[in-house]
């Protein structure tokens, strides 16, 4: 059966792929998929990412994301981090998509969209009211393939950021 949008109601995840929670053991790992995405962004120069942030951030006590890798005939091809945020007018928890990558020679086999219904499914277990995730606005394969889960983009909010000098900065300021 297919949905509005042309997506089957009920994806088959490709043969041969494994979706499992990543492990501390998997930190170097997901860091050169993190430099790789960054690649592909154009944003490689903004990557201060450390094998030692990313163990403490995922796997330490004070875990502040979640992170899952996408295992395809036996090898790692890719990976999405997320996190869970809070809506206050719905009252109940949301799941962000902080990354989801593919790599380019595993592209257009079904494993993005198994990766992306993997963590929508958590969303959905948890009682999550939202799952979100931002796009750049030129990566329009990304755009198109969001637009056909039937996703939106929200127009009508605009993101904005303090990070590096900025942040520290204002923290001077207070």
């Amino acid at each position: 059966m297919k949905s509005e949008k042309g997506l089957k109601d009920e994806p088959r995840k490709p043969c041969g792929l494994i979706i499992r929670s990543a492990e501390e053991g998997d930190v170097f790992t997901l860091l050169q998929f993190i430099k790789k995405l960054a690649l592909y962004e154009r944003l490689s120069h903004v990557v201060t990412a450390t094998e030692e942030i990313l163990s403490r951030n995922l796997f330490g006590e004070k875990r502040v994301a979640e992170a899952i890798l996408a295992e395809y005939q036996g090898t790692v091809v890719g990976f999405a981090v997320y996190f869970y945020n809070f809506s206050t007018f719905e009252g109940k928890p949301g799941i962000f998509i902080e990354d989801l990558y593919v790599d380019e020679s595993h592209r257009r086999q079904g494993l993005g969209l198994a990766l992306f219904m993997h963590v929508a499914r958590l969303a959905k277990e948890q009682g999550c009211g939202r799952l979100e995730w931002s796009v750049l606005d030129w990566n329009k394969s990304a755009i198109h393939f969001y637009e056909n889960l039937g996703a939106a983009p929200l127009s009508d909010w605009t993101t904005y950021r303090l990070a590096g000098e900025s942040l520290t900065r204002i923290t001077e300021k207070l």
